[in-house]
């Protein structure tokens, strides 16, 4: 099922990909097919613009940590993938932020969850006023 998208969405989707092709200069991709750019010409006194075209979803976290530098003119070249000194072998694969999903996290008693609570133990008193 495909994801339906607003008239303005389209259209600045089409410019973007437009003025990527006009004035950007591929960079390279990384492990999650992100396509990273520069721009072909830079303005005297002015650093080059970089910037990312996601592959799928759009989400920031999804910028490993050698693009993220190069992005952010931390680098003047990005690290080269596999020799990244940000990659240890007991690190976990990246997993997009939940929030507002189905797999977001609903603690016992949520709405969403069943909406049950479990009854409040022996150890509750309620204040009364004396």
């Amino acid at each position: 099922m495909s994801e339906k998208i607003s008239l303005i969405t389209w259209m600045a989707n089409i410019h973007i990909r437009y003025m990527t092709w006009r004035m950007g200069e591929k960079v390279g991709v990384d492990r999650f097919g992100n396509v990273y750019y520069r721009s072909k010409t830079v303005k005297p006194g002015r650093r080059e613009r970089r910037w990312v075209m996601y592959n799928g979803e759009p989400e920031a976290s999804k910028v490993p940590p050698e693009w993220h530098g190069w992005l952010h003119h931390m680098t003047k070249d990005p690290l080269p993938e596999g020799s990244s000194p940000f990659h240890k072998p007991w690190q976990l694969e990246h997993m997009p932020n939940p929030s507002g999903s189905a797999q977001a996290y609903r603690p016992p008693g949520h709405v969403l969850a069943g909406g049950q609570r479990v009854r409040a133990t022996g150890d509750y008193e309620p204040w009364t006023p004396g």
